[in-house]
């Protein structure tokens, strides 16, 4: 089965426009998103994004599919953000209080790494536990089956 997205930049290569709203509804936020953390305000993130997207459309018939449609619109995204910082002329240091808007929802990078390796030690105990104690592990916590889910599917009382 070919990728969803695949399919939709075929049919909006073709001029199918709900196609091409889909494309936009897919990746508008993450976009948004990316360009509000490097720019640190709503209204720069606007229009590069705009100018993103209205650089896509025209470039779209030209796009062979070598690298995800998601890649390929971050390449274009990440020259339309070079072209705006030297238009601007972004020399001078920026305040803390700026850096500060630019943060990412969600975890640092240092709090990401450590939880990874966290996730990666907890993986390696589960997997050193016995046969029947590792199947539960996974039932619940890995396929989110609840606890009665997991007794039906082990033959097991709730309460074990």
């Amino acid at each position: 089965m070919s990728d969803p997205v695949e399919k939709l930049c075929r049919l909006a290569k073709t001029g199918d426009r709900a196609a091409a709203g889909e494309l936009i509804a897919l990746h508008y936020q993450r976009t948004f998103a990316w360009f509000h953390r490097l720019c640190g305000n709503e209204h720069d993130a606007s229009d590069l994004t705009q100018k993103t997207f209205a650089k896509v459309w025209p470039a779209l018939a030209a796009f062979e599919g070598r690298s995800s449609f998601s890649t390929w619109l971050h390449g274009i995204g990440h020259h339309v953000y070079v072209d705006w910082r030297r238009r601007k002329n972004f020399s001078e240091p920026r305040p803390d209080e700026w850096w500060e808007t630019c943060m990412a929802d969600g975890p640092s990078p240092f709090e990401d790494a450590m939880e990874r390796d966290l996730a990666r030690r907890l993986y390696a105990a589960v997997e050193r536990l016995d046969e029947p104690a590792r199947e539960v592990i996974h039932l619940h916590y890995y396929q989110r089956l609840s606890l009665q889910e997991t007794a039906e599917v082990l033959e097991i009382a709730t309460s074990t």
